[in-house]
């Protein structure tokens, strides 16, 4: 547990830096606003909130107001290990494949696999689908070395075991992504979209990179082209999609979309870890040409 007699302010200030970097962003003004109330209510809070989370977990933020459960999910992440995988990702800090190679069992060149393959970014995602059968798909990767690295993200994340969700589906159907991820690149080809100033790999500090923010239903998107170490190794940087989503509870999450390279989906847009939904997408509908792109 993250501990400080200063750990109100301390989460404050990442909640204020968050929204800081949203507005940056041009995203959606409430849910800045969210987060800058979050911020401001913890500073005037009478109780530590390290005390509050001892005694109830989430539940116990969510009783606090202006603290919504993704919030709450956010807080508990930092009182718990001092950091903040959304913001360094925002910040762009979090090089997923680094972070991967802590855990035991994992190289170099593992790590790339894992990133390319299953599209996850931080250890709770990877940590998800090392248990929901998803990390056993990747090359290299038995059923020992998979317990090794369960055990190890287990240690690194240092928490009480919890149940898990299995579901690697859950957030927006892959319809809804795809749609989000056609819509960016056309805007983004026509020079439709505001740019935002990236802090990697962008030497001369320019607002090079289009940004998109849209809804569908209940769901909030922010598109991105992937600005990874990763991506610029393998020359990807106009092709792999970077979707950020959240709903009305500030729960959020993250998925990639790409070009399949290779077998039945080979050429098509591809969410990356749903490939079998994306492939039933496909299958059902005639405009599966639509999100075609030549080789």
């Amino acid at each position: 547990m993250y501990s400080t007699t200063k750990s109100n302010s301390f989460i404050a200030d990442r909640l204020n830096e968050y929204a800081d970097i949203l507005e940056q962003q041009q995203a959606n003004r409430f849910r800045v606003e969210a987060y800058r109330r979050a911020a401001s209510s913890i500073v005037n809070l009478d109780r530590d909130l390290a005390d509050v989370y001892q005694q109830g977990g989430s539940k116990a933020l969510t009783q606090l107001e202006t603290i919504g459960t993704g919030i709450a999910s956010s807080i508990g992440e930092l009182l718990q290990t001092g950091r903040w995988s959304r913001l360094d990702r925002l910040r762009g800090a979090l090089d997923p494949l680094k972070v991967f190679q802590t855990v035991p069992g994992i190289g170099s060149e593992l790590a790339a696999r894992i990133h390319d393959r299953l599209g996850v970014d931080t250890l709770e995602q990877l940590e998800a689908a090392a248990h929901d059968g998803r990390l056993r798909k990747v090359a290299g990767i038995g059923k020992k070395r998979e317990q090794m690295i369960k055990a190890g993200l287990a240690a690194l994340l240092s928490r009480a075991p919890k149940a898990i969700n299995r579901n690697a589906s859950a957030g927006p159907a892959v319809e809804l992504l795809l749609d989000v991820d056609e819509e960016y690149r056309k805007q983004s080809a026509l020079g439709h979209l505001p740019t935002i100033t990236p802090r990697r790999f962008n030497p001369n500090q320019r607002p090079w990179l289009p940004i998109l923010h849209t809804t569908r239903g209940v769901w909030h998107f922010t598109a991105l082209f992937s600005n990874s170490a990763r991506a610029h190794e393998l020359h990807r940087t106009d092709d792999w999609v970077v979707i950020y989503f959240y709903d009305d509870n500030h729960d959020e999450g993250q998925h990639t979309v790409v070009t399949e390279t290779r077998g039945p989906l080979k050429g098509l847009r591809i969410v990356r870890g749903r490939e079998a939904e994306c492939n039933d997408v496909y299958r059902s509908t005639s405009e599966a040409g639509v999100r075609r792109i030549a080789s």
